[in-house]
């Protein structure tokens, strides 16, 4: 058990609300994106990820706090997210002026890469609707407080994009919190989103104030250093090599920082190639101390954009069902891992491949 406390199943019109930004995301497919002729189109995003995962795949009601540009491309984006089961009705939309000058849609090219040659991920979201929006832009009391949600969920992404998306964010886990609404809130630190606007002392400075609201901390092995500057002694970014005690400690002093901390999780991911990477998490509350997942070493991988966005819906799908910790961290380690067998940023998994995989099941055929 975790000292969680979450709303009963009737405690709000949803289960789960994320905040943040969903682009467009063009994929060639196994080419490149320079030899490209055609791309085939999804929707994605770090924070919107998570609430869709936990709809499509978990069957909880979700909801998208977001902003788009209402023109053809906006409402491209927005039957995507429809067609992922997830509400719509909290999305701002900003008028386009013809061009794009003061607002636009965010775009991301995204390479899966295969073997030795890596990912690629070339965003084109500068700019966007959703950056300029401010704490006054969304009814926060109308949301958690008239129509309510169990769960919110944002992180470091979107809180980078801009001042104001770091006060919004800022803003939404206060109101979240006062209204007895979980908040989970994943590091995701990017040095392409905080190079222009102060590195990584911003982002510690923004990540720091956010911290103190938060329940459910997630990171990968790099964020807790980067964007909150924990760092284990004498390593500074690649931790993947760390023996899991080394976690359990730089954990421990996260959670004497912000002893508001119920839980905290972090995948593990060491990369062999594109194509073949080791798999695991771990992840710490109060009453069970550190528990780690079943790690699945030599994992062969499709597309490795969403693994961790896939973790963290798993993890809280199970949180939000009163499931314990080593269940949870079991179910989204393994959510994580389907998801990145299949194209795309979001999951095509359904609950029972997850809870299977996640009870040691095999790829063997299912007929």
């Amino acid at each position: 058990m975790t000292a969680l406390i979450v709303k009963p199943a009737d405690g709000g019109a949803y289960d789960i609300v994320s905040l943040g930004e969903v682009m467009l995301r063009l994929d060639p497919g196994e080419g490149r994106i320079r030899a490209a002729r055609s791309f085939s189109c999804w929707e994605g995003g770090g924070e919107y990820n998570v609430a869709r995962g936990l709809s499509r795949v978990f069957g909880r009601s979700a909801a998208v706090v977001t902003a788009l540009v209402d023109n053809e491309v906006g409402h491209l984006i927005e039957e995507l997210i429809r067609a992922g089961g997830t509400d719509v009705s909290w999305i701002k939309w900003i008028d386009f002026d013809g061009v794009g000058r003061a607002a636009r849609n965010g775009l991301n090219f995204t390479e899966r890469g295969f073997g030795v040659r890596g990912a690629v991920g070339v965003s084109d979201r500068g700019h966007t609707g959703i950056a300029a929006m401010r704490p006054t832009d969304v009814d926060l009391e109308g949301l958690f407080g008239r129509r309510g949600a169990r769960w919110l969920h944002t992180g470091g992404i979107y809180a980078a994009l801009s001042d104001a998306s770091a006060a919004t964010a800022l803003a939404a886990a206060e109101a979240a919190h006062r209204h007895g609404t979980v908040v989970s809130y994943d590091l995701n630190y990017r040095p392409s989103l905080w190079h222009a606007s102060g590195g990584r002392e911003r982002a510690r400075e923004v990540n720091r104030a956010i911290a103190p609201l938060v329940d459910v901390m997630i990171g990968n092995e790099e964020d807790f250093t980067a964007a909150l500057g924990f760092a284990v002694e004498g390593v500074d970014e690649n931790l993947s090599d760390l023996p899991v005690a080394s976690f359990g400690a730089m954990i421990e002093r996260v959670v004497e920082a912000y002893p508001n901390l119920k839980v905290v999780a972090t995948t593990l991911r060491r990369v062999r190639s594109a194509s073949i990477n080791d798999w695991g998490a771990v992840a710490w509350s109060r009453q069970t101390g550190l528990v780690r997942a079943a790690q699945r070493d030599g994992l062969e991988i499709m597309d490795r954009v969403g693994g961790g966005d896939s973790f963290a819906s798993g993890l809280i799908h199970a949180l939000l069902g009163g499931e314990d910790l080593v269940s949870a961290v079991n179910l989204g380690a393994a959510h994580g891992a389907l998801a990145m067998t299949t194209p795309g940023d979001v999951s095509m998994a359904s609950e029972s491949e997850v809870r299977r995989l996640a009870a040691g099941g095999s790829a063997r055929v299912n007929r």
